[in-house]
């Protein structure tokens, strides 16, 4: 009887000992596939992967980023306005617009400003494949290379719209995925006053933000100089996203900000 107990007990310790050599391993395999930035971009708490949306920073730095996905009649009164508050922003192209308009991708890369991937056709990026996210990025990255032999990394999905599968890819292909936590809603037409108010006073406005703005909205070059002045008189300055944001040893807090870990473990 003492015999039996034993063995039981030896075959339970050994079934323990065994799922716990699957799980160690299983969970190998699953890291060793994630880039060190993938994982710098994984949230314990929500237990997803998060984009960028702000940076954690003890400068009054932000960002004015642009969209630039429809026409481009306002291109040159922004690029115009920006060079005379001496202010370098970042301008977000689907492969359409670039494609259509070459001289302007040009133009924004000589004025020193950033030049980053808004996907090729504008498509609701969490209901693609990996492959299908693949082919988004990369043909309008090639495009841009091609044009001004500018090597991209900086990705802002259509809408706003990602999962997992988007972001890892995107990091697969040497890309930062950029949101933003200050939506001027400048696409909804509202008027000069609306902007400047909706950007200057935002609640979520501070060191470290990401200023989402649109190349073809209607009032948004009216706007523009006075959000930059507003801001400047409050202290902050203006800053391109690549100047803003981590490229390693940071983690993500449950609202995308992006807090720096020194050289501590990416995984916490």
């Amino acid at each position: 009887m003492e015999y039996k107990k034993k063995s039981i007990m030896y075959i339970v310790g050994m079934v323990i000992l065994v799922l716990g050599l699957i799980t160690i391993i299983a969970y190998g395999a699953t890291s060793s596939k994630l880039s060190k930035t993938t994982m710098a971009s994984y949230n314990v708490t929500q237990n997803k992967l998060l984009p960028i949306y702000c940076v954690e920073t003890d400068k009054k730095e932000v960002a004015l980023s642009f969209d630039a996905a429809w026409g481009n009649e306002d291109l040159r009164n922004i690029l115009k306005i920006l060079e005379d508050n001496d202010v370098k922003a970042t301008f977000f192209m689907t492969g359409g617009w670039v494609e259509a308009y070459p001289e302007d991708v040009k133009a924004i890369k000589e004025a020193g400003h950033d030049l980053g991937n808004h996907s090729e056709n504008h498509k609701q990026m969490s209901t693609l494949s990996k492959n299908e996210c693949v082919e988004e990025i990369k043909k309008t990255h090639n495009k841009v290379k091609d044009l001004t032999g500018y090597d991209m990394f900086l990705f802002r999905p259509p809408y706003g719209d990602y999962n997992d599968t988007l972001i890892r890819t995107a990091e697969d292909e040497g890309y930062y995925c950029i949101q933003w936590d200050v939506d001027s809603l400048d696409w909804k037409d509202y008027g000069v006053e609306a902007i400047v108010q909706t950007v200057c006073e935002h609640k979520h406005l501070g060191g470290g933000s990401i200023i989402l703005m649109h190349n073809g909205a209607k009032y948004t070059v009216d706007a523009l100089d006075t959000i930059i002045k507003s801001l400047k008189a409050k202290g902050y300055e203006l800053v391109p996203i690549s100047q803003l944001i981590m490229t390693k040893d940071y983690k993500m807090d449950h609202e995308g900000r992006q807090i720096s870990i020194g050289n501590k473990d990416l995984v916490q």
